[in-house]
């Protein structure tokens, strides 16, 4: 009888039995088990009903038993289990790509453009998982955080900090394993004396006179903007990609908003008046440069009103005879120079797009054809002014008439209602309380160390606004995919910080800097350009900190395709079901603090 069934099985599948049926058996048997115990168990389906009260106090993602249920799914559905992604070399701990000075110049990049970014040049290298230092420590807590940083989390080493200016070491004390940043009085007396440039009687008045969204060139290590945000001025640090002693990757290790860029060959990826003020302290950006192309880039984020403040050593203290290329050229873009105190000089941006009309000799002429709904994300820099027929042309002093009605504003309001709604399911999944790490001094809420949250597919910045709305101490990156409908200038209207990015392309920012990761449609929409969800997990693992969360919300099967790459790079991760008979599914995940 035994043999004549093996003869038969072997007339099926041949004289060997697939290697399939070998996986299938011990499954099909495990299956039995799982389905005769769901009686007693809470887990009756493939994902997860959100219920609040079950993940109040939820932390770390342990279920085993989901997880397994989970894998066996997978495979029913024909799911191979992929190998474990391998880490990178102790050389990659502060990994940046698209960074690569030696190969740019190899390629033919020169005259500055071997310092931009060029993602092209760096295509092709291998997978794997860039680790932390080997003591690298979770950071302290907002706001006790802001001012005290592990060492060995950011690449400075003690000689860099010796032969940095005056101004760093009266402000950073280096001690054994920490850096700690003193609050100075010399950058409130700085902000106080912009203020009064500018016709203010301190720098309290600055939201109200419209300066409240400000870029920090060259931004030192934070202190300045930490101060501007205490204003509630939402400041972002822009700085050049650096090897070592970065003043982004600190900034961002602070708490502060920041972001790799530089004033060189290409525009920013910023829309058209974006900053009510730019500021350059000793940056090291030689504005008359390139027959004045980095100051009408300058202007091209800069809205009508706004203020370029320039400080440094390098300027003449003479009063009427500032470095004169400047002047003039200031002059071209209609800038009104308006004050001058020892080495901080101030000019104002035009309210008056007919300026950039007038016939006189050597003024630059206005852009033709511009289209804000299609951005310009590092397009060469260009000749000429842009902006002047914007809808979005208004006065900072005129908040009113900031955000305007147009074909994306419509939709507005729905999108953020559906954020908030959604958002409620996970507040308490996410930011449950929990004791006090070692060192915290009553941080504020939230107490589970989240405060750099990146939205990855913003829209319209709903999330920016519903965790404004919970009164959370986080700030959010928003970004806007470069092929999605271009709300950024929405975003920027409303006070939020921001940026064009393309996600088949790295992040410009180091290893390790954002506690949240959050992405609403960014899957299917990147399946839909035929770009890698495995490329962008890893990116996603390269910017997330030890211990930080992704929030991933799409349809089935672009999840389902996130959760086998979040296995293979050993996130902790969980599907949940909306509950509300749609076909999306949220994916969370945890990045592990150690993975061997």
């Amino acid at each position: 009888m035994r043999r004549h069934l093996i003869k038969k099985l072997c007339l099926v599948f041949g004289p060997r039995f697939p290697r399939i049926w070998l996986i299938l058996c011990p499954v099909s048997v495990v299956v039995l088990i799982v389905l005769s115990s769901s009686s007693s168990t809470s887990f009756d389906s493939a994902t997860l009903t959100v219920k609040p009260d079950i993940y109040a106090n939820y932390r770390r993602l342990k279920d085993q038993a989901v997880s397994d249920y989970l894998d066996l799914t997978s495979l029913s559905l024909g799911v191979t289990k992929l190998k474990e992604i391998k880490l990178c070399g102790r050389e990659k701990e502060h990994y940046v790509p698209c960074y690569n000075v030696s190969a740019n110049l190899l390629t033919g990049f020169k005259y500055g453009e071997e310092f931009d970014r060029h993602c092209e040049v760096s295509k092709g290298e291998p997978y794997c998982l860039v680790r932390p230092p080997k003591d690298y420590k979770t950071p302290l807590s907002w706001p006790v955080g802001r001012d005290v940083i592990w060492n060995e989390n950011v690449k400075i080493t003690k000689d860099q900090f010796l032969s940095s200016g005056s101004m760093t070491k009266r402000l950073m004390l280096m001690e054994e394993n920490q850096i700690s940043f003193r609050s100075d009085d010399g950058v409130k007396d700085y902000s106080h004396q912009v203020a009064e440039m500018i016709g203010l009687r301190n720098d309290v008045e600055f939201y109200q006179a419209g300066v409240r969204m400000v870029l920090d060139v060259g931004c030192g290590f934070g202190s300045f903007g930490a101060h501007l945000l205490s204003l509630k001025l939402m400041t972002v640090c822009m700085a050049a990609y650096e090897l070592t002693g970065s003043q982004v990757q600190i900034s961002l290790e602070r708490g502060l908003p920041a972001i790799i860029g530089n004033f060189n060959s290409r525009q920013l990826p910023f829309p058209y008046l974006s900053y009510d003020m730019v500021h350059c302290a000793e940056c090291g950006i030689l504005w008359d440069d390139k027959d004045g192309l980095l100051l009408i880039e300058a202007d091209r984020i800069l809205k009508p009103g706004g203020y370029f403040v320039l400080h440094g050593s390098s300027l003449s203290t003479k009063k009427g005879s500032m470095a004169s290329p400047i002047e003039e050229f200031a002059r071209k873009i209609c800038w009104t120079f308006i004050a001058q105190q020892e080495e901080t000089f101030i000019w104002q941006k035009t309210v008056d797009p007919q300026c950039y009309l007038s016939s006189i000799q050597g003024m630059i002429p206005p852009c033709r054809e511009e289209r804000e709904d299609i951005p310009s994300y590092y397009q060469p820099l260009a000749s000429c002014v842009g902006g002047t027929t914007s809808k979005r042309w208004a006065p900072i002093q005129n908040r009113s008439s900031r955000i305007q009605q147009d074909e994306f504003y419509e939709d507005f309001e729905s999108s953020l209602s559906a954020l908030r709604n959604y958002w409620s399911l996970l507040t308490p999944l996410i930011f449950s309380d929990h004791p006090k790490r070692p060192g915290d001094e009553d941080p504020l809420p939230p107490y589970n160390m989240i405060r750099n949250v990146m939205d990855m597919n913003a829209r319209y910045g709903g999330l920016n606004a519903a965790f404004l709305e919970e009164g959370k101490a986080v700030w959010v990156m928003n970004v806007v995919p470069i092929r999605a409908r271009n709300t950024l200038p929405i975003i920027f209207d409303q006070g939020f910080a921001g940026v064009l990015h393309d996600w088949c392309e790295p992040f410009p920012t180091y290893p390790r800097t954002y506690d949240m990761l959050h992405a609403n449609g960014l899957l299917s929409y990147l399946i839909s350009e035929r770009c890698s969800v495995t490329n962008l997990l890893l990116e996603m693992d390269r910017i997330l900190r030890p211990e930080g969360w992704v929030v991933l919300s799409d349809d089935v099967g672009s999840i389902e395709k996130a959760r086998s790459v979040a296995t293979q790079i050993r996130w902790e991760a969980r599907v949940i079901d909306l509950e509300n008979g749609s076909d999306q599914r949220i994916l969370v995940c945890q990045k592990p603090f150690v993975r061997r």
